[in-house]
């Protein structure tokens, strides 16, 4: 469980020795800022009117004429290519590249269909390309959808020798059978279903607090009985079968995949101008995760606005179905949790 901290962040000794995502490159307000200028720019979407989710959601939607509503979503792997690579574990990563995109459509409502994939690399080797196709694959039975091809583009002097890059897209259809959403309100709760670990986000800062404080990744995680490498590289959790049978039976009025950004960053995208109320964080926390925030020096805000602190997706629900949900989703064996309240007021406050 990771300790509660001061709301106005660490003391002013902590903040000189805890890194934050921006020391690590990567610059979470200047990805907000980028997509605020897509939306500026861009015009295409606004010329078809069938478009009815563009920039900016967890997902694009489009309605065909006379036809289903499709989805679609994209994403990559990131730096978890670079641990990958660091071990020559490549079995998992393909998992993690389905996930975060079906995850994604799932949003929606929506189940996926197909999967399109792209493997970049600076010099091919067929066989480790098979490994990771094969993950890919793997990742789309889990997900229920079809991999219907992809790219492999061998690109040497843009990627390092031993390098690779992941990306791909997923394609869904909303169910025509969902129970209907009711709109979001103040009151309703969210509901957080628990993730594997880290999945595949924050590992820049991850790889350089490990690299600063000196820890390989053949290091045990303390508290846990693997090593770094083996439980950053755990494949990031599809929740695609559970959450379909889910959203036959009961309303949901939202769902939001927590990535990039945290439940800080995720959640308020799909509350309709409401507002959420966190924590306290009292849900179980995976070790490796409670591990990293106490070899950093993060607290729970900043781990909060990088990590999934432990929740994988949320669902925002009227309280009057929470036992409903527990009980649907349990014989999947994961955790659900409280993990906060819809308020009125926009924003996001930790308790």
């Amino acid at each position: 469980m990771m300790e509660d901290s001061d709301p106005k962040g660490a003391s002013a000794g902590q903040e000189a020795q805890s890194p934050h995502y921006d020391q690590a490159g990567v610059h979470i307000d200047a990805g907000s800022e980028a997509v605020a200028r897509y939306r500026r720019v861009l015009r295409s979407a606004a010329a078809r009117p069938e478009v009815l989710q563009g920039v900016g959601g967890f997902y694009g939607a489009f309605r065909l004429p006379e036809g289903p509503t499709l989805v679609a979503g994209t994403d990559g792997v990131g730096t978890k290519v670079l641990v990958a690579a660091a071990l020559n574990q490549w079995d998992g990563v393909g998992v993690d590249l389905v996930a975060m995109s079906v995850n994604d459509v799932l949003t929606a409502g929506a189940e996926p269909l197909f999967f399109l994939d792209y493997l970049a690399t600076s010099a091919l080797d067929p066989a480790w390309a098979e490994r990771v196709v094969a993950s890919v694959d793997r990742g789309c039975l889990l997900a229920g959808c079809a991999l219907l091809g992809g790219e492999t583009a061998e690109m040497p002097g843009v990627y390092a020798p031993g390098v690779a890059d992941l990306a791909g897209t997923a394609v869904g259809r909303v169910l025509p059978d969902r129970v209907p959403a009711p709109p979001v309100a103040a009151g309703m709760v969210v509901l957080g279903l628990a993730a594997s670990g880290f999945h595949a986000n924050g590992f820049s800062l991850l790889r350089h607090v490990l690299a600063e404080r000196g820890v390989s990744y053949e290091a045990s995680v303390p508290g846990d009985h693997r090593s770094w490498g083996d439980a950053l590289l755990e494949p990031t959790r599809i929740y695609v079968q559970p959450i379909l049978g889910l959203l036959r039976a009961l309303p949901v009025a939202a769902m939001a995949h927590i990535t990039g950004g945290g439940l800080t960053e995720n959640l308020p995208r799909v509350l309709d101008g409401c507002g959420v109320r966190l924590g306290p964080v009292d849900w179980p926390q995976p070790p490796e995760m409670a591990a990293f925030q106490a070899l950093s020096g993060l607290d729970t805000l900043e781990m909060g606005r990088v990590f999934n602190l432990g929740v994988g997706y949320a669902l925002v629900v009227d309280p009057a179905l929470e036992g409903a949900v527990r009980q649907k989703l349990g014989p999947a064996g994961w955790g659900v949790y409280r993990v906060g309240t819809v308020t009125a007021a926009p924003g996001v406050v930790w308790a």
